[in-house]
């Protein structure tokens, strides 16, 4: 944990803006001071929540005060608040999608590293339970080595608010959830994306996608099907992965699940054919009794440290960011990737950055 106490001012106090306000709280390494927002009723929350608001972003950036921005603005804006914050001596929070391009973001990139100060994306699902979950199955191999791994998440309330339906304000569902998505997989499995394919959905007739579906090839043989819907009235589980030795479901961001895996102490008994539909099957007989065990879904792996704490520890140059900045920019470049082959109906290969800023 920091020694110190770092002070922040969140620019957006929108939805996003308040609820990191209200984590920051909560930890003991950084402390929001003020808000900066261009529209007046956010202004008034700010100024009811007890935070110093400031009448304009000239005015955050000359107050000495002022250690750290974050950024929870719509997605267009973010290198323009970004860039000048570093130049101006401020560290920088950055809400995701971190840029409208891996061009936009490799600028921010450079006025951090002119600036010598430190540049981290908000990509604080790497600490939901789900996914730590998963990640632990994946590397204690709990049952086998993954072979396929399935990510979704389904709603069936369209594209909430007002510009997430805004293509040049970078909206969309790729953009929204899908950027958490893959950053899951890019952190968790450490090999080469060899291929994509994907489809965008514009099932609800706006001019960004209000859903998407893509299929990842990585290089040591996983197969990773990554999948948002905003039109899903009956949702399929968060995740399902299939290892060597068994397969996982993880219904819900509560944790529902099970694993069921092969009892390789059990008597192999031959599987007996069954009517299915208007014929038999051996194929597809469910497996004799004894020849599985359900068990519990294992406890999520642990992260050494909350993002802030971990972001306070970065500042003071006794922790690694375990939000590095070349894993952001790969994941911007398989978004890119994503976009170009659905528009293409192709699959991209020779496209990963894997390995790059390493």
């Amino acid at each position: 944990m920091s020694s110190n106490i770092h002070s922040v001012v969140i620019v957006g106090f929108g939805g996003m803006g308040k609820y990191h306000a209200e984590l920051i709280k909560e930890n003991n390494s950084l402390e929001v001071v003020g808000t900066y927002d261009v529209l007046e009723a956010r202004r008034t929350d700010s100024a009811k929540a007890g935070y110093k608001v400031y009448e304009s972003y000239e005015e955050v950036l000359a107050d000495p005060a002022v250690e750290i921005v974050l950024i929870a603005t719509p997605n267009d804006v973010h290198k323009e608040i970004a860039v000048r914050a570093l130049q101006a001596g401020k560290h920088v929070i950055c809400e995701k999608p971190v840029a409208m391009s891996k061009e936009e973001l490799q600028e921010m990139l450079a006025a951090a590293d002119a600036a010598g100060r430190v540049f981290m994306v908000h990509q604080n699902r790497r600490w939901d339970e789900d996914f730590l979950t998963i990640k632990k199955m994946y590397d204690q191999e709990i049952i086998g080595s993954l072979f396929q791994i399935e990510s979704r998440v389904h709603g069936a309330n369209g594209i909430p608010g007002d510009w997430r339906h805004v293509k040049a304000q970078g909206g969309g569902m790729l953009l929204d959830w899908g950027v958490h998505l893959l950053d899951q997989l890019l952190f968790m499995i450490d090999s080469k994306v060899t291929s994509v394919s994907s489809s965008l959905s514009f099932i609800l007739g706006n001019d960004v996608d209000d859903g998407f579906e893509a299929i990842l090839q990585f290089e040591n043989g996983i197969k990773a099907i990554v999948e948002v819907g905003t039109t899903n009235f009956i949702t399929l589980p968060r995740w399902y992965v299939k290892g060597i030795e068994g397969t996982g479901i993880i219904e819900d961001w509560s944790l529902t699940g099970r694993l069921v895996t092969r009892n390789n102490e059990g008597q192999k008994i031959e599987p007996k054919p069954i009517r299915a539909g208007v014929g038999l099957t051996k194929t597809m007989a469910p497996p004799s009794e004894g020849a599985t065990i359900t068990e519990a879904l294992p406890q999520p792996a642990a992260l050494s440290s909350s993002f802030y704490d971990n972001f306070a520890a970065v500042i003071e140059g006794t922790a690694e960011p375990i939000v590095k900045n070349s894993e952001v920019l790969r994941v911007q470049n398989l978004i890119e990737a994503i976009f170009e082959s659905a528009e293409k109906n192709q699959v991209l290969k020779d496209f990963d950055m894997y390995g790059e800023g390493k």
